[in-house]
């Protein structure tokens, strides 16, 4: 043993062998670190992988919003779907000069499928996984699809992997208010979280808030049932408390669901379940108005009915104002990279703003500015 440690040779090869051994680490750790800020940073130009096969009116509405976002917006869009099927529908069109591209793939996961995560390993090569793997490889900014709501989700978490620190990612969606758009978060993705899990999930509410709706220092409410801080069941008491302790997000306490149309709060942190339920209930409340309205119109008299043919462009503004296809379609925050979840009844319209929010969530760097906020923040759990 002595003469290993006294033989100034081995000495020398051991200390050149743990040498090459930290650089090979090191050179790994750069280059990863690399290959993210390429990814991220400095896109100018983002380009948007589009499922082309996801939708209920797929492959029609799915490649007329393309072309409009390829028109319109001037954005980038590699449609990925069936060659022959792409092209035979692109006929109908004038695409001269438009920035579309065609990334071919022979399957696609049916909008029924009743076991979304198995159907995403089982069909690698669906639209809405090669969407998702243009992203990993870095060769679209972000992705879009208006497929199976549980295969996006399944397809993004298996290509671009969970944030480093982030538990559970959630669903951020844009719901309109009387003074402008507010973020809800979480939209559905999970339907049951911890307090861990909600803290992260209002953390990447606010930097959402914050680069997307340009909302400087957003306020954070927790939905419940009344606004003191004692109200609600035991998992928001406990959510609430976590919360307090965060000191990177504006937390301003519980709001009610019927103070969220004020815009009271900038970013409304629930779980999935409640979230869900909350949006669903809204848009079947919004919709129920306008059938009422549109009935009693119906059947007014004549005096009534040229008075609401006055105000038929107001009426047309408010529902211009309340239409989620202006909004295009949800991101899933807490994955590496920029995953949008259309509505699976989006029109092209809703197509093209997807693709429109898929582009800015890129250009804005909101994935590595998440990363960012989860790995400086330490939650404190009470």
């Amino acid at each position: 043993m002595s003469n290993i440690i006294n033989d100034p040779q081995r000495i020398f090869k051991k200390a050149v062998i743990k040498g090459q051994k930290f650089i090979k680490n090191q050179a790994k750790r750069f280059f990863s670190i690399t290959k993210e800020d390429i990814k991220f940073k400095n896109i100018d130009e983002p380009i948007v992988a589009l499922d082309i096969m996801g939708g209920d009116f797929a492959p029609v509405e799915t490649i007329k919003g393309a072309i409009r976002a390829a028109k319109e917006l001037g954005i980038r869009v590699q449609m990925v779907g069936h060659e022959n099927i792409i092209k035979k529908e692109l006929r109908n069109y004038n695409i001269e000069n438009l920035p579309l591209e065609i990334i071919h793939c022979e399957d696609y996961i049916k909008m029924d499928e009743k076991h979304p995560a198995n159907a995403v390993k089982r069909q690698k090569n669906s639209s809405i996984v090669v969407s998702m793997r243009q992203v990993a490889e870095g060769k679209a900014h972000a992705a879009v699809s208006a497929g199976s709501t549980g295969a996006a989700a399944a397809a993004a978490l298996f290509a671009l992997k969970r944030i480093s620190g982030i538990e559970r990612p959630a669903i951020a969606l844009q719901i309109p208010t009387i003074k402008g758009n507010i973020v809800l978060i979480d939209a559905g993705a999970n339907v049951d979280s911890t307090p861990f899990q909600i803290a992260q999930h209002a953390i990447m509410g606010s930097v959402y808030a914050e680069n997307i709706l340009n909302i400087k220092n957003p306020r954070v409410g927790l939905l419940s049932i009344g606004e003191e801080p004692g109200k609600g069941n035991k998992a928001t008491k406990d959510i609430f408390e976590v919360l307090q302790t965060i000191k990177s997000i504006n937390f301003i306490g519980n709001v009610e669901g019927r103070v969220i149309a004020n815009c009271e709060s900038d970013v409304v942190v629930c779980d999935g379940f409640v979230g869900n339920v909350f949006l669903k209930t809204v848009e079947g409340t919004a919709k129920m108005i306008f059938h009422h309205l549109s009935e009693e119109l119906k059947n007014s008299n004549l005096d009534v009915k040229l008075g609401a043919l006055m105000c038929k462009p107001a009426f047309r503004n408010v529902r211009n104002n309340l239409n989620p296809a202006k909004t295009g379609g949800a991101l899933l925050l807490g994955v590496g990279g920029v995953a949008i979840i259309a509505h699976g009844n989006s029109n092209d319209f809703a197509i093209m703003n997807a693709i429109k929010i898929g582009a800015e969530s890129a250009k804005s760097n909101l994935v590595s500015k998440i990363q960012n906020q989860i790995s400086l923040n330490e939650i404190e759990l009470i």
